[in-house]
């Protein structure tokens, strides 16, 4: 069984979802770049990052920043030589990474900001125990800032 894909931190959502060439009526196709491609090209491209930080502020491996960086420029290319269009969207990211407790049987995951987002809007729960007894917890992280802390404020005792 392949082992989970690792969440790809994004620090910019773009501003724009689409580029289509201007002086084409008939546009022969359409390359995806995924936010997390995208992210790799702000930060080594515009950013002017080495490779290794920018893996750092992703949160991924180097060698999964390469790759990352890699699909996105072939597709950036294809769509400039080709005259084809680009478009924004999906992959596997997150605005950050936020570890989870529940308070009543003591289990701890991580969970993208973007899923507990959805989640507070439902009634969030414990994948083991199913409890709605949930909490932040930012003291087990290694990383400064790495939870989003205003969720599950009601699971607090």
């Amino acid at each position: 069984m392949a082992r989970p894909v690792k969440w790809r931190k994004i620090g910019q959502m773009p501003q724009v979802f689409n580029f289509i060439p201007a002086e084409q009526h008939q546009v022969p196709g359409t390359n995806t770049l995924k936010l997390e491609e995208l992210e790799a090209i702000r930060l080594k491209d515009l950013e002017g990052l080495d490779q290794v930080d920018c893996a750092r502020e992703m949160g991924v491996s180097r060698p999964t920043f390469q790759r990352i960086l890699l699909l996105a420029r072939e597709k950036i290319a294809d769509s400039l030589v080709n005259g084809k269009a680009i478009q924004i969207e999906g992959g596997h990211y997150t605005r950050n990474i936020c570890p989870i407790r529940c308070l009543e049987c003591g289990r701890e995951w991580q969970e993208s900001y973007e899923k507990i987002e959805q989640a507070n809007q439902l009634d969030p729960e414990c994948p083991k125990c199913h409890s709605k007894v949930l909490a932040c917890c930012p003291e087990d992280s290694s990383e400064e800032g790495a939870c989003c802390r205003h969720l599950f404020r009601r699971g607090r005792p």
